[in-house]
């Protein structure tokens, strides 16, 4: 999947593409049929909203699930992100997160980058989120929200929350949220939500910041989060564990663009159960990897 140069140009200005329906209903089902056995598992990579045992993100699915590990290798997925760097890339983080029904609780204010910069020493903002609705997402169960343009500030000063939610995040102060917004267009384009069907895709920059409200409706978010790094730009610290972090700088490799129809053989290593490595952790700083 390459991308058009209206795209390009768009992505260059916004710092993010949005492909409303881009799987496909029967796509879509593989995966959300998948869901509920990850979510059942009382592992480490299941890490659970505060105060409530609802799943607010689930890690690693792409090493468990078949599913999940064909997704992470779709070219509808990781094509259009090659295409940007113009470099093979590595899988960094795989998330499924689920803002459930009632209990979905807030995600703040924050870049992406930013983590990746302060707890795993990513050396340059080559790294690229695509999310993926597996529900419907409406005006009503806590979309995600974007600050158009706000990925050309660079990274952006931050402080490091750690009482808000379960999930820590490095976040972006209020006021400078305001400067970010006014900047963007304020009240007419300021911040903008992707909405649409399950199966629609959207495609941002590490930079770009973002957040998304509690979820108080009826109704489910849940949504597939890849973070894919330039081989090149790989981490330089395992401060974090590998099912959060990841350390295979190995290209992926992609399969046809049926794959989410068809059992392709895939290798899902840690399906038996997490191994004690991925829990083991590090301050030392790593040498570059050949590309």
């Amino acid at each position: 999947m390459k991308l058009t140069p209206e795209q390009r140009a768009q992505f260059e200005r916004d710092g993010y593409l949005f492909f409303p329906g881009h799987f496909s209903p029967e796509e879509t089902k593989t995966l959300t049929d998948a869901v509920p056995a990850l979510y059942g598992k009382r592992e480490a990579f299941n890490v659970r909203e505060k105060g409530s045992d609802a799943v607010r993100t689930n890690f690693a699915a792409h090493l468990i699930s078949e599913p999940f590990a064909r997704l992470a290798r779709h070219p509808r997925m990781v094509g259009p992100v090659m295409d940007l760097f113009e470099e093979a890339v590595y899988m960094h983080q795989f998330k499924i997160n689920g803002k459930m029904a009632f209990e979905g609780q807030v995600w703040q204010w924050h870049q992406d980058y930013g983590t990746w910069l302060n707890d795993d020493l990513m050396p340059t903002e080559r790294a690229m989120n695509v999310a993926i609705f597996l529900d419907d997402v409406t005006e009503h169960n806590g979309p995600l929200m974007f600050i158009p343009g706000s990925h050309r500030k660079g990274v952006v000063d931050a402080r490091h929350d750690l009482t808000t939610t379960s999930y820590p995040l490095w976040t972006v102060d209020n006021e400078l949220i305001g400067q970010l917004v006014e900047r963007a267009g304020g009240k007419e384009g300021g911040i903008v939500s992707p909405k649409g069907p399950a199966g629609s895709m959207i495609l941002f920059h590490s930079c770009l910041v973002h957040a998304s409200g509690s979820n108080l409706s009826p109704f489910n978010r849940v949504a597939v989060y890849l973070s894919l790094c330039a081989v090149s730009n790989h981490i330089r610290r395992h401060k974090r564990p590998e099912f959060i972090a990841h350390r295979n700088f190995a290209p992926i490799e992609m399969l046809p663009d049926d794959c989410l129809l068809k059992p392709y053989p895939v290798d899902v290593p840690w399906k038996n159960g997490l191994p004690d490595s991925a829990l083991q952790t590090s301050l030392d700083v790593i040498e570059p990897v050949e590309a």
